[in-house]
């Protein structure tokens, strides 16, 4: 009952930071101008729906904390005017869902940058450490894949180069859900293995780095001026899985942005076309997320640094021996159960990251 009522305050201040009386009028708004007959003709069309289905999603959210609020406080009721003991487990867990929820929900509000709404590009490579890394990789993909799965999101894979020994060397993912790229912002950057390694027959510890880079997932009425002499597109043979049409033909294309440097590639589609219009959608969204993450007035002033993927560089160490521990090293945050975080147990890092953002501590 004691926790209840410290959470009162905070789904109260929830009404009030997700706008729920102007969200909506909003929806009534947005939705009477889908109606139109002439609706899918305008540019704003699906963006417009976006908008609908992300602020339908944050007031069912909150009404089902609400709801649950509500529920409790009866159950607590119940179990005291009947001295009903039995009930105490089934009440601890619908508190601690309510204090997590409204927390998750909390950081939601807090969401609102241009992109933070859309979803997610997540590309892995690996760093020094070799096979080891590789294998990192193909754990880190899984584990982003697992904490996608927790909230509900859809997962697609857009791109993937296997290890010449195991594991993967590249990969990258598309993660489809509201606030996705919002949320997995954090995750940004150098991450670190410590373990004894499977593939050291002495059993000795190895230390893997591998980089996450996400970005926003762009639409295709988003403006983005990339001219076709800024360009260098590179076709070549795709290796690994993938049938006989893929290994077969030149369909792999990488392309380069000369201007910033930056370099996109991508084999997994059947036919070169395909995959070069998943290199442009990857290409328009890095450049966008460089943009915002340093604050450039245009995709011209993009400079193009590239951070070494090894020692001194890490966000986040994951210690498999001596101890068990996931440490992220920006926000100091942990959590000894480093087999639940690889199962995608990822919340309380990202919580603690925009916490440090919002605050101004980033």
């Amino acid at each position: 009952m004691h926790e209840l009522q410290e959470i009162k305050p905070k789904i109260d201040e929830l009404k009030t930071s997700l706008q729920i009386k102007s969200g909506l009028e909003k929806i009534n708004e947005l939705e009477e101008i889908s109606t139109q007959a002439d609706f899918y003709k305008r540019d704003d069309s699906s963006q417009i729906l976006q908008e609908i289905s992300t602020m339908k999603t944050k007031i069912a959210d909150y009404n089902a904390i609400c709801s649950a609020y509500d529920d409790t406080i009866d159950l607590i009721k119940m179990a005291i005017d009947e001295s009903e003991q039995s009930l105490l487990p089934e009440i601890t867990q619908a508190v601690d869902e309510i204090v997590s929820k409204t927390e998750n929900l909390g950081i939601a509000a807090l969401l609102k940058g241009d992109y933070d709404g859309k979803n997610a590009l997540v590309s892995f490579n690996a760093g020094a450490g070799g096979t080891e890394s590789c294998d990192w990789v193909q754990m880190l993909l899984r584990m982003y894949t697992r904490w996608a799965e927790r909230r509900g999101f859809k997962t697609a894979i857009l791109d993937m180069l296997d290890g010449e020994e195991a594991g993967v060397k590249s990969a990258t993912i598309q993660i489809i859900g509201t606030n996705a790229y919002g949320y997995l912002r954090s995750e940004m950057g150098v991450h670190r293995l410590v373990r004894i390694s499977p593939f050291d027959s002495s059993g000795r510890r190895h230390t893997s780095f591998a980089a996450v880079e996400v970005m926003p997932e762009i639409d295709d009425d988003v403006d983005i001026e990339i001219k076709d002499e800024d360009l260098r597109v590179d076709t070549f043979r795709a290796g690994g899985a993938g049938g006989q049409h893929v290994n077969k033909t030149e369909s792999a294309v990488r392309i380069t942005h000369i201007p910033t440097g930056v370099v996109v590639s991508c084999q997994n589609q059947r036919s070169q076309h395909q995959n070069r219009d998943v290199c442009m959608r990857l290409l328009k969204s890095k450049l966008i997320e460089i943009k915002e993450r340093e604050n450039l007035a245009k995709i011209e002033d993009i400079k193009g640094v590239q951070r070494e993927i090894a020692w001194g560089s890490q966000i986040r160490s994951y210690v498999f021996m001596p101890y068990t521990l996931a440490k992220d090293h920006r926000t100091g945050f942990e959590n000894g159960n480093v087999s639940a975080v690889m199962d995608g147990d990822l919340d309380g890092f990202m919580n603690a990251y925009l916490k440090n953002r919002i605050e101004g501590n980033d």
